[in-house]
């Protein structure tokens, strides 16, 4: 599994409904639980490994790892944080974006076990992002369109240098 980045139009596609969580399913959540591990990341959504399909992954410090399969955000909180927010496929980018700083969320374990839960926090933040991109959105589409353009230019010529960790 490779991560997709910027630039591939796989990450502004919505990820489809899953209809049955089987052999397939699972293995590509232990293989996103490997991902994030190896490049330190604290989430990452199917989509973002080609896989349109609507599961995401966390594992934040303190917490364990954890499997979305077909999630819903069912609230979120009127009180919002700004946050210094990176993503596995702009590499070595990051910006403030502002989100909840709780959410309810419900989706199903990769045992076929719906559940419900309240987070907080960093937890919040990482659902949220990772919901996102089940729908087509990247963290650069919550900033500004001023400090959008800004990124995707740096981003731009990084990649044109060939380098892969700029601010």
């Amino acid at each position: 599994m490779q991560i997709i980045t910027l630039g591939n139009e796989l990450l502004r596609q919505r990820a489809e409904k899953i209809d049955k969580i089987d052999d397939e399913i699972t293995n590509a959540a232990k293989q996103m639980l490997e991902i994030i591990k190896l490049e330190k990341g604290v989430g990452i959504a199917g989509p973002q490994i080609g896989l349109m399909k609507r599961i995401f992954v966390t594992h934040t410090e303190g917490d364990e790892e954890r499997i979305f399969i077909n999630p819903s955000i069912l609230e979120t909180s009127q009180e919002t944080v700004k946050f210094e927010e990176g993503c596995l496929s702009v590499p070595g980018f990051y910006a403030d974006v502002v989100r909840s700083e709780s959410v309810k969320i419900q989706a199903w374990n990769e045992k076929g076990k719906p559940f419900t839960l309240e987070a907080n926090g960093l937890l919040a933040r990482v659902i949220q992002h990772e919901y996102d991109h089940l729908e087509g959105i990247l963290f650069l589409d919550r900033i500004s369109e001023l400090k959008r353009k800004r990124l995707i230019e740096k981003y731009e010529k990084a990649l044109l240098k060939g380098e892969k960790n700029s601010k």
